[in-house]
């Protein structure tokens, strides 16, 4: 019997219509376990015995990791215990740390019709895996097993949130049924900022419920160190109910892979996007001669929340519940920046000579450090103010088209000798000037973003540098949740760069983003783990920006390690603030350190409003944002409200055409998006 159990997934590893599961015993190893083959296929959770539901159930599953590599087979266990589904890349990796876990406290595990014997288990924290067995009756066996985990676990919070969510609606059911006048009103300020803190402190209670779920589902101290990496960090956002990060647990597509150790798909660049030929390419559509220097500044003013606009907010606040999507819900005008979020994304290359160095390394250890030293530096300019306001929700069709020169000097290859100077080659004073000045020696980054989708609102973007042959494609799914006096945005999706002449993928994600402090002065902070993996290379960087504790602790502060993966030797560390100052730790002793407020920006290139198409972001909003650069927020919403009407408006008319909508720049593949004309597809 041990010798067939031990069996599983190994031997079955390579033949993904022969994997399986099997119960095994905690306390007794494989002893007593038994083959999931055996009896009637289990129909609910009664088909389960409920002395098998507290045994270990592990085996083969397909795991989707990502939209490059696709599906791949993962060693999966479900530890009873802990509340916690596992994965390894293979049986033999038990031994070792698991490459992901997720909590099973509060998920939901659901078949799926994406694709054959496929389901997917979500868990409360925002996570989730796509999995697929190799037949519907192994299928059911897990999605049976990991649901009664999963109710095993919650019950307790449950209760308890239960009891609590039910006082908090008879609060507001009573101060609901009070007249809209009078001495005392449901409409009394008081009233509704109490609304408004029970919410909060509601949200306060799932935190410290999260927080000792997770001390008592602590595994046995033998096996603590397999689990200590994979705990959040003591300042990090508690999980009840906030989404955790998109990060490096690759929330996207449900792969928390934040190491790679297989090959990407040796036909990404060779594959057929089979696109039609009316799709335009997008960034050969625009002449570098009709660009010019972006002149707007669009500098948001640091004000905390007037005593009229604090109303508002209290009375949008009184309507909400914890946890709900604000996608649908119309936030009011004086809360919003004066650029679209498309624009935003744009924003994130404001230093395109850092960007460009990244293929200048000399070895895969230089070009993964260079790429994290780029992508810390990069969310200073794209987070513009200290205030916290929201981007103007893009449009379905809104598309954002910009460029930016940078002289060849700012992109020299550096030598590990330079990195403790204070400033690095070519940073000096007059390089915007030399890049307008000789305009013929200098790379041309060209960029193009879609609002490919509007509910959930989906955003692709793309980015190339012809010369230097490389290249972004990403998309990216904002997903908004009220949580009491905070909002929480993760930032759901993916990004791949890739070096041409290295033949290198670099897979990234993005952090989650937090407006605090709604009432009084809002402010934005990042939070979560994002992995950036470079599957050739064997590299990869595990990066997390923290969140402010509850008392005490630094606000802004992010830490990184990158690591060769195959001797798990750490080659760089980084620490500091991501928009103030980060030092970066070398293997071999050297230290560099870079102030975000100090780096050089270069400002983007692009047509002049009157020469756009109408559904480029400058000229669609700019009713909008000339009505708040003035102050007129009256104004301002009658022009926002218009273009949702607009949009409303076409979108009936598809419907009743039934015509779906077509994106001009990217098409759908899988969950992801890819740019019809990438630099790949044309240098094949």
């Amino acid at each position: 019997m041990d010798k067939t159990l031990s069996s599983v997934g190994a031997s079955k590893t390579n033949s993904p219509a022969e994997r399986g599961g099997s119960f095994s015993s905690r306390k007794s190893g494989r002893s007593g376990s038994q083959s999931p083959g055996s009896g009637s296929a289990p129909g609910n959770c009664s088909a389960v015995p409920p002395q098998s539901q507290r045994r270990q159930l592990e085996g083969v599953l397909s795991k989707y990791t990502n939209l490059i590599q696709g599906w791949q087979n993962r060693y999966f266990v479900v530890d009873p215990e802990a509340g916690q589904l596992l994965y390894f890349v293979n049986e033999p990796g038990k031994s070792q740390k698991p490459r992901g876990s997720l909590p099973l406290v509060g998920a939901t595990v659901t078949p799926s019709d994406e694709a054959p014997h496929m389901f997917i288990v979500h868990s409360v924290n925002g996570e989730l895996y796509k999995l697929r067995a190799s037949d519907a009756k192994e299928q059911q066996l897990w999605i049976t097993h990991l649901q009664a985990c999963a109710r095993r676990h919650s019950d307790s919070g449950a209760k308890v949130m239960s009891q609590a969510e039910g006082q908090q609606k008879n609060l507001v059911q009573s101060i609901d049924s009070l007249p809209t006048k009078g001495p005392l009103s449901c409409l009394d300020q008081d009233l509704l900022l109490l609304k408004a803190t029970s919410a909060a402190t509601l949200s306060c209670l799932g935190e410290c419920l999260n927080i000792l779920q997770h001390t008592q589902n602590q595994a046995p101290p033998q096996s603590q160190a397999m689990h200590r990496n994979h705990s959040a960090p003591s300042d990090a956002a508690p999980v009840w109910t906030v989404p955790k990060s998109t990060s490096g647990e690759q929330l996207k597509n449900g792969g928390l892979t934040p190491l790679r150790s297989v090959e990407p798909s040796p036909n990404l660049r060779k594959r057929s996007l089979s696109h039609s030929a009316e799709h335009q390419s997008g960034l050969e559509d625009i002449s570098p001669t009709e660009e010019a220097t972006d002149t707007e500044d669009n500098d948001e003013e640091d004000l905390g929340v007037l005593d009229d606009q604090r109303s508002i907010i209290l009375h949008l606040l009184s309507q909400l519940k914890l946890g709900m999507d604000l996608t649908r819900v119309v936030l009011p005008t004086f809360i919003l920046e004066k650029r679209s979020l498309l624009e935003m994304y744009a924003n994130f290359m404001a230093h395109p000579d850092m960007f460009l160095s990244i293929t200048a390394g000399a070895t895969a250890e230089d070009r993964i450090i260079r790429f994290v030293e780029y992508y810390l530096t990069a969310f200073h300019e794209g987070r513009k103010g200290a205030v916290a306001k929201k981007p103007y929700n893009p449009v379905l069709g809104e598309t954002f088209h910009c460029s930016w020169e940078v002289p060849w000097d700012r992109v020299k290859p550096l030598t590990r000798a330079n990195v403790g100077s204070a400033r690095e080659p070519g940073r000096g004073p007059n390089n915007a000037q030399q890049a307008e000045d000789s305009p013929g020696s200098c790379y041309r980054v060209r960029f193009v973003a879609e609002q490919v989708s509007h509910h959930p609102p989906v955003s692709g973007f793309y980015c190339e540098c012809r010369e230097k042959k490389m290249c972004v494609n990403a998309h990216v799914w904002t997903k908004s949740k009220f949580m009491g006096m905070s909002v929480g945005v993760s930032m759901v999706g993916e990004g791949v760069l890739c070096l041409m002449e290295h033949d290198e993928e670099y897979v990234f994600t993005l952090p989650c983003a937090y407006a605090r402090s709604i009432l009084t002065v809002p402010w934005v902070e990042l939070g979560g783990k994002v992995a950036i993996t470079c599957a050739k290379s064997g590299y990869s960087a595990a990066v997390t920006f923290h969140t402010k504790p509850f008392y005490g602790g630094k606000v802004h502060r992010v830490t990184a390690e990158v690591k060769h993966n195959s001797t798990n030797s750490i080659v760089c560390k980084a620490q500091g603030e991501w928009n103030g100052t980060l030092e970066f730790t070398y293997s071999s002793g050297d230290t560099k350190v870079i102030d975000t407020n100090k780096l050089p920006v270069t400002r983007k290139r692009l047509r002049p409003v009157e020469k756009q198409g109408r559904t480029e972001s400058r000229r669609l909003w700019q009713h909008v944002t000339k009505s708040l650069k003035e102050g007129n927020l009256d104004e301002a919403t009658e022009h926002k409200h218009r273009l949702e009407e607009c949009q409303r408006g076409e979108e009936r008319q598809r419907a009743a055409d039934n015509k779906p909508w077509t994106p001009k720049y990217f098409t759908k593949e899988g969950d992801g998006w890819i740019y019809n004309s990438p630099l790949w597809k044309s240098s094949c």
